[in-house]
């Protein structure tokens, strides 16, 4: 699958003082960002915890480029950057409205069996969609 583009506005909470998005919410942000990637294929996290299957970030980084501020309509643009096994792992740019590049990022996570805690192959369901 190509690149998943999502939207959103920034909400006040998520600013200090003089507007600006905390850096720790950028996690947060490139985790809508896979969640919706993951939606557009047609599986959710819920669905995929009633399946028995857990999906733990084990890796994230992130290189911030220019600050986010109060009320900015941010988009964080989401890529598969592999295909599946064991591990899933996700590329992000971070834009704000006028198309500024405002962090890039990536994370890696690991199919867990929900009841074993292990790792596990990721689910056939997910590669036929693929």
């Amino acid at each position: 699958m190509g690149v998943n583009s999502y939207s959103f506005r920034v909400r006040y909470a998520e600013t200090d003082q003089m507007g600006v998005v905390y850096h720790g919410n950028y996690a947060q942000y490139f985790e809508m960002g896979r969640v919706e990637w993951l939606r557009a294929l047609g599986v959710t996290y819920k669905s995929m915890e009633d399946n028995g299957v857990m999906l733990p970030v084990i890796s994230l980084h992130i290189d911030y480029k220019k600050s986010a501020l109060y009320d900015d309509l941010l988009t964080v643009e989401t890529q598969l950057k592999s295909k599946p096994m064991v591990k899933i792992e996700f590329d992000y740019l971070l834009r704000n409205e006028a198309g500024e590049l405002l962090a890039t990022g990536n994370t890696v996570l690991a199919f867990m069996d929900k009841n074993t805690g292990r790792p596990i192959r990721c689910p056939e369901y997910i590669l036929d969609k693929l």
